[in-house]
């Protein structure tokens, strides 16, 4: 099965509707966090499990190392699939480092980094789909996330058990402060559903510019 490529204005309308879910994800973020985080505008394309192998090769050679740290959950509705908040290793130390005290640090390092992991990851990824389903009037529903720590190859493999699915790859940028933290967003959707989406983004875009 080919890969379902959107057209240029099905990309137009996919990437303003990322750039809403990830805005209110950061303010999300914030309110829960306490602190000044923002997310810079996110690169969003669709790629293949090769495509999504070089992204995640060139994320880790910006830091250094294969290790990442992941936070996945599923979701399900009109369209359904899988999501995962993306870290080298390096990256998400620093950003966990950045958010918490290090009093709270010293108490269990890696239960700390679990755990906020785990809470950012869930605050972005509900944030996002969950704006994407409210601007569509599609709800979803989601599945409670995991945290992992794995490398590329892992992740490929995960992937692979889907190989008909469409891959959306987010890539964005935490700054904080003075530190820009990277991370990508990707979405695994199940087949059909990717071209569920764009038609639901479609039929959204038109009955929004018959309405203005």
């Amino acid at each position: 099965m080919s890969l379902a490529t959107p057209n240029p204005e099905q990309l137009d309308a996919l990437k303003e509707l990322v750039n809403i879910g990830i805005g209110r994800a950061a303010h999300s973020l914030n309110e829960m966090t306490h602190a000044h985080v923002s997310l810079r505008i996110p690169q969003v394309e669709v790629v293949d499990s090769m495509g999504l192998h070089l992204r995640l090769e060139a994320l880790t050679a910006l830091i250094g190392g294969n290790a990442l740290s992941l936070v996945q959950l599923h979701f399900k509705g009109i369209f359904s699939g899988t999501v995962a908040l993306i870290f080298p290793n390096n990256s998400a130390a620093n950003l966990v480092t950045t958010l918490v005290s290090e009093q709270t640090i010293a108490m269990d390092l890696n239960a700390i980094r679990v755990s906020t992991l785990t809470e950012i990851g869930n605050i972005l990824i509900n944030g996002l789909m969950g704006s994407i389903g409210n601007i569509l009037a599609e709800p979803l529903q989601f599945s409670i996330p995991q945290y992992h720590e794995s490398n590329i190859a892992h992740i490929l493999e995960t992937s692979s058990q889907h190989k008909n699915a469409t891959i959306l790859l987010i890539n964005t940028q935490f700054l904080i402060a003075t530190k820009q933290i990277e991370g990508s967003i990707v979405l695994l959707f199940e087949v059909g559903s990717f071209d569920k989406l764009l038609a639901t983004i479609m039929d959204s875009t038109h009955a929004n510019a018959i309405h203005q």
